[in-house]
């Protein structure tokens, strides 16, 4: 490459004794190089440079900024002006452009250095340029793969969310069905009893009005008033027990809001209405509770860990038939928390599975429509929403046993915490 100089006495005395130097680094350098006079024409500059507008060059020297590249001279003029002024370098500005016989933009980096005469005098101003068009494109598909990768993560969140909520209907869904079988034999019992008293009393009335009515009929028919009335409370109190317990435990499941409550109350409300199916799979259930578990706190995500836990057992401890026990427990863990430690006899888990059992969309039986979801629910709601604490132990053919420690007043959950 033949370079020659245009410039003024004092930058063409410096710019010349030191044009080999310059020459030979101009000449070797990977990056683009050139010199611009205090009033951009350019001084020096390499074929590597000349690649950002096509034009060689000999058809730079000597011509100005404006001339070669006028779409970036108002920018190079101001950072020429304030070198010559400051005497300050300018570094790390990035120039984009695309030449008329290229399709690709094309990017670079650029350091401008003041060039300075023997006294200081600031006589012209160096410029480098590293071209920085594949770690730009790099940077785009990287963008463009994060933000790919973010729209999945909030696809797969929203689908999460969908899933967790069919999940609680489901769970609901099932207390429905047990609460309607507990419903369903009081009723049946007072209506059969109805039947009977009202049968009674036809007859009684017929006695009457043909006038044969005896004293021993009398009596046997207000014993079976008082009799039927007897087992009519007993059954629809029963009833009424059972509509009132599903009431407020399908109010707090679904509302999610916090009260005061009784722990122990609650736990009792809630385990009832698996007693029918607990039943029919011939699984024992044995519930152990202190007084006075007064808390502060969410009824219906406690609720939903009960119900899950006891479903997670059914489903899992207890399938094929396999019969055994399932025993809850709470208890004052101190004066600020209680603990609920709910556990069976069930087939237990394997290592891998105990290490996963949290995981969401985990499952060991999803041919049998299992979701994965039952214990992350629990999991996100003992942590995220009761503020409290999770413990699993869980052996092959020994069992599984959950331990809660939760506080008795909940902590605040503002707008934009985690719904259970």
């Amino acid at each position: 490459m033949t370079s020659t100089l245009r410039s003024s006495p004092a930058s063409e005395v410096l710019l010349v004794s030191t044009l080999p130097a310059l020459q030979l680094i101009y000449d070797t350098a990977p990056i683009g190089l050139a010199c611009l006079s205090p009033d951009c024409r350019y001084l020096l500059i390499n074929q590597r440079l000349t690649e950002i507008c096509g034009i060689s060059v000999e058809g730079h020297l000597g011509h100005s900024v404006r001339d070669c590249v006028p779409a970036l001279a108002d920018s190079v003029e101001e950072i020429v002006r304030s070198i010559m002024e400051t005497g300050d370098p300018v570094i790390g500005i990035e120039v984009a452009g695309q030449r008329a016989d290229q399709v690709e933009e094309r990017s670079w980096v650029t350091y401008w250095h003041p060039l300075r005469m023997p006294n200081g005098e600031v006589v012209a101003v160096n410029v480098a340029a590293e071209e920085i068009t594949e770690r730009k494109r790099a940077e785009r598909e990287i963008r463009s793969a994060k933000d790919a990768a973010e729209r999945a993560l909030r696809h797969l969140r929203d689908i999460q969310d969908s899933l967790i909520e069919a999940e609680k209907l489901a769970a609901l869904g099932r207390m429905v069905a047990g609460v309607a079988h507990e419903i369903n034999t009081p009723l049946g019992s007072s209506l059969t009893v109805a039947s009977t008293l009202q049968r009674k009393a036809e007859q009684f009335a017929a006695e009457v009005a043909r006038g044969s009515l005896k004293r021993s009929t009398l009596t046997g028919f207000l014993e079976l008033v008082s009799d039927a009335s007897a087992q009519l409370v007993t059954n629809l109190g029963r009833a009424a027990e059972r509509v009132q317990s599903f009431k407020q435990v399908a109010a707090d499941q679904t509302e999610s809001y916090r009260r005061h409550f009784d722990a122990g109350e609650l736990t009792g409300q809630v385990l009832s209405q698996f007693e029918r199916q607990l039943r029919t799979h011939d699984i024992a259930l044995s519930f152990r509770c202190e007084s006075d578990l007064a808390m502060d706190s969410y009824p219906g995500p406690f609720g939903q860990v009960l119900t899950n836990l006891a479903v997670n057992s059914m489903t899992h401890a207890f399938s094929g038939g396999r019969t055994g026990s399932i025993n809850v427990s709470l208890r004052a863990a101190d004066r600020e928390h209680v603990e609920l430690l709910f556990a069976d006899d069930g087939c237990g888990m394997a290592p891998d599975v105990e290490r996963r059992a949290f995981d969401p969309f985990f499952t060991t039986r999803r041919h049998d429509g299992a979701s994965g979801l039952g214990l992350h629910i629990v999991h996100s709601i003992v942590v995220d929403r009761l503020g409290g604490q999770l413990r699993l132990e869980s052996q092959p053919g020994a069992g599984t046993s959950f331990q809660l420690i939760l506080p008795r007043v909940a902590p605040d959950r503002r707008a934009g915490d985690i719904d259970d």
